[in-house]
């Protein structure tokens, strides 16, 4: 009993030092839980580590310079505020290394500059509420779905098709854009292009592609761009019009029906005369009025037959600063006729290759070619 009381002694003083370990512990695991943090802290250390090689053992093999990798790093991988953080932990440690006479004003601007680009990069990839390379693989896989909706459905036996989408600057999104439906008795294929040019008109064409590819085929043919009027107008009435040509295709008999909302008139190829001439399907744009419906239009129809052919098009293709759009919708079918000798499929990206060099285009550019052979 005598041997047991201090030991008692012992272990009841030792009790509050457990307590406060057990408690650092946890405010360590807390700390340490998310994997924000746990980066944002390797990323200090290395920071802190290259400050205090710089001026203690060697310049040159360790150059303050360096202290942009882990903040290129952070922009990447930590949430602002922890990214701020991290900038204000390297900058700490550049004053170290300049108070010291380690580092020069190349290398401060240097740094600097770099933390601003990651703190950009930061708050811009904080907004969508990804890290890394998530937002990136994002968007890829956004427009690789993009450019899968833009490919027509098999047609069958007798029919071909292409789709030619090019966005202005080469870019991977455009404002101009095409859905289709097919149950393997009627296609309906409708090619749009939304008003603006760069990034709103592009973010525009992805909110509107999916939500009109969601009404053609759910629709009577003849009610699809009443629809596609009547989903734009429930939105902002300020953000810009939108222009549509919609075309539905009996597969057994080639009938078609076209319609337009203030599209450049489509082109059909007689095999008979040999000569491609316009349609002359007329509408009003979507989006100026609450009711397409009641809006008087004039769609087109006619019948596709062995070697014929029939092309949409966007006005990037046709319209030319300074010019009128009727001069460029000419040239579009005088250079179709090589289409012919070339064939459809094959000629078709040379021909608006052909017709952006013609008119100089900056706009976005969009064909769709369908042909019964």
């Amino acid at each position: 009993m005598k041997v047991r009381a201090p030991l008692l002694a012992a272990r009841h003083a030792a009790r509050p030092f457990r307590r406060a370990g057990t408690w650092l512990t946890d405010q360590i695991r807390r700390q340490l839980i998310t994997r924000n943090r746990r980066v944002a802290i390797v990323l200090a250390v290395i920071s802190m580590a290259v400050a205090f090689i710089a001026a203690h053992v060697s310049a040159w093999l360790v150059s303050p310079g360096v202290m942009v990798l882990p903040l290129l790093a952070g922009g990447l991988l930590l949430w602002p505020r922890a990214l701020r953080i991290l900038i204000g932990i390297s900058a700490a440690g550049l004053v170290y290394d300049v108070v010291l006479h380690r580092t020069g004003p190349g290398i401060v601007l240097t740094i600097g500059a770099t933390a601003y680009f990651a703190d950009v990069l930061s708050n811009t990839r904080g907004k969508l509420g990804t890290r890394g390379l998530r937002a990136d693989r994002m968007m890829i896989e956004l427009r690789d779905r993009i450019r899968a909706q833009g490919n027509l459905p098999e047609l069958g036996e007798g029919w071909g098709s292409t789709v030619v989408l090019r966005p202005a600057g080469g870019s991977s999104f455009g404002g101009d854009f095409v859905v289709s439906y097919s149950d393997g008795k009627t296609l309906e294929v409708a090619l749009v292009d939304v008003s603006g040019k760069g990034m709103d008109a592009a973010t525009r064409a992805l909110l509107l592609s999916g939500a009109f590819g969601g009404v053609i085929g759910s629709v009577p043919r003849e009610q699809f761009l009443p629809a596609a009027n009547a989903y734009l107008r429930r939105g902002s009435t300020d953000e810009g019009f939108v222009t549509a040509v919609h075309l539905s295709i009996e597969l057994a008999s080639g009938e078609y029906t076209l319609y337009s909302a203030g599209h450049p008139p489509a082109a059909r190829f007689d095999a008979t005369t040999g000569k491609w001439r316009m349609s002359g399907a007329r509408g009003i744009v979507l989006g100026v009025v609450p009711d397409l419906a009641a809006v008087p239009d004039v769609p087109e129809e006619g019948v596709l037959r062995r070697g014929d052919a029939i092309m949409l098009y966007t006005d990037g293709l046709v319209e030319a600063p300074g010019r009128d759009i009727d001069d460029g919708i000419a040239r579009l079918l005088g250079e179709a006729e090589r289409l012919v000798v070339a064939g459809f499929k094959t000629g078709a990206p040379d021909l608006v290759s052909t017709m952006q060099r013609t008119v100089a285009s900056g706009d976005d550019c969009a064909l769709v070619l369908i042909w019964r052979s």
